[in-house]
């Protein structure tokens, strides 16, 4: 490398924004010291993302940043966190510092916008990947978990399902878009999805058990039924779907996206019936709606229907270990 570790860090990663007022230190010593308010808990995640596995070698720095953040910060969402800090573990083959440029200036720009503060990490030469640990808080005893969806629970999903996975056919060359302006909106879900932060917070004392979904709906609401030890119907014709979407697709390949493609990063929950009037004042201040897809019940099936007849579907699921260099 033509930049030694130390100087990378310092160049591109050193503390270059105001500090949190609960990071007592963050970078330039062995270990970070936090302060975690009392009647507070501490809600960690971690995800590491690998060319050719979890991106497109194609994708820029700067969407890699915002995608490796914010993925974490929907998983804190699902759980009702509020963010705080993270880490950074870097793997690059070499030092272009032209790309690091461009990589840390969209990681501290998404950095400031969710209010996080990088508080360590660590760089090391080998194929490209990127580690975030993100870190949040609950009040005590509020987090969201899997386990608490109950029978007569109503199963919700934040906003559009299926956009994503488009986006990744269109840019593997999959899927020529008839529209630019569809093209350029399906591809930006894909790489830069929003996490439901705000939305997370909203559910807390509403919601019974909340998953994002990163793997798609079919397999991640398994998740929320096995842990919680109950079965749920989806009604397919109740699936949030966009314009964009179903312009580009037509409904039943757009029902397969939103079912099993992933990386749309929206919140599954269920909640009782009599919490949805709370629910849609609570949303009014997020900017996103939510959509009752379905019911859970007894039992452990996951079953889908439209209009009211049961249907089976053969679902090409979610591939999470594909690998992009041999498509």
């Amino acid at each position: 490398m033509s930049i030694t570790e130390f100087n990378l860090i310092e160049k591109y990663f050193y503390q270059r924004k105001e500090q949190r007022k609960d990071v007592a230190l963050g970078i330039g010593d062995d270990c970070a010291l936090l302060n975690v308010s009392p009647g507070q808990q501490l809600a960690v995640t971690v995800d590491t993302m690998v060319e050719n596995i979890h991106f497109l070698p194609s994708l820029s720095p700067e969407d890699l940043a915002w995608k490796a953040i914010t993925v974490n910060l929907s998983d804190l969402a699902a759980m009702g966190a509020e963010p705080a800090w993270l880490t950074l573990a870097l793997t690059l083959p070499e030092a272009n510092e032209t790309w690091l440029e461009a990589f840390s200036n969209s990681f501290f720009e998404c950095v400031d916008y969710y209010g996080l503060q990088l508080v360590g990490g660590d760089t090391t030469s080998g194929p490209l990947s990127v580690t975030i640990q993100a870190m949040g808080f609950t009040p005590l005893n509020s987090a969201l978990k899997r386990s608490n969806a109950k029978p007569g629970d109503v199963v919700c999903v934040t906003g559009n399902l299926g956009d994503a996975g488009l986006g990744l056919a269109i840019s593997l060359g999959k899927h020529l878009a008839k529209s630019t302006e569809h093209k350029d909106r399906l591809i930006e879900r894909f790489n830069r999805p929003t996490p439901r932060v705000a939305e997370g917070i909203a559910l807390r004392n509403l919601a019974s058990a909340a998953i994002d979904l990163s793997d798609g709906l079919a397999g991640d609401l398994l998740h929320i039924l096995k842990e919680s030890s109950v079965g749920a119907v989806i009604e397919l014709n109740s699936l949030p779907l966009s314009e964009a979407l179903l312009a580009e697709c037509g409904k039943e390949q757009a029902i397969q996206y939103a079912l099993s493609a992933g990386e749309d990063y929206e919140l599954c929950f269920t909640t009782a019936e009599e919490n949805l009037d709370n629910l849609e004042n609570a949303f009014k201040s997020t900017n996103c709606n939510f959509t009752q897809i379905g019911r859970i019940i007894g039992g452990n099936e996951l079953i889908y229907c439209s209009e009211g007849k049961n249907v089976k579907l053969e679902l090409s699921g979610y591939q999470h270990f594909h690998d992009f260099s041999k498509t």
